[in-house]
């Protein structure tokens, strides 16, 4: 397996360790954002492969205004995100779609569940 580079964008410190500590299963070279602004700032810097985004964020940058920067952002062209909800209704569902992103997951998410999402997303 390739190793890719993952930037996973979460401000609650337990839901990060939790996608850290499953993603560490991998190969991948792992960075981490607690806010909107940090995402953008270390997306810029790192440019990953991934984004493992939660939509919910504080500050006045959200997930969604993330995705929709990156997508617009000429040099982000590749990268991939996952967005992470905590809402799973058709319509949260369809803003991620049309805030650009990749794929969806509803939280709570299985350490498998985000594994294969991952995996699918990179291989």
């Amino acid at each position: 397996m390739i190793s890719s580079r993952i930037l996973i964008v979460e401000d609650q410190i337990d839901i990060r360790r939790f996608i850290r500590m499953t993603l560490e299963m991998t190969e991948h070279e792992l960075h981490e954002a607690a806010d909107g602004s940090q995402a953008l700032a270390l997306a810029h810097e790192l440019r990953p492969a991934l984004v493992v985004l939660d939509v919910m964020l504080p500050g006045s940058i959200d997930g969604l205004e993330v995705c929709r920067r990156l997508r617009a952002d000429p040099s982000q062209a590749g990268v991939k995100v996952l967005l992470l909800s905590a809402r799973g209704l058709p319509a949260d569902l369809q803003a991620g779609r049309q805030a650009g992103a990749d794929a969806c997951l509803v939280k709570p998410c299985s350490p498998i569940d985000l594994l294969q999402q991952v995996e699918s997303m990179l291989g």
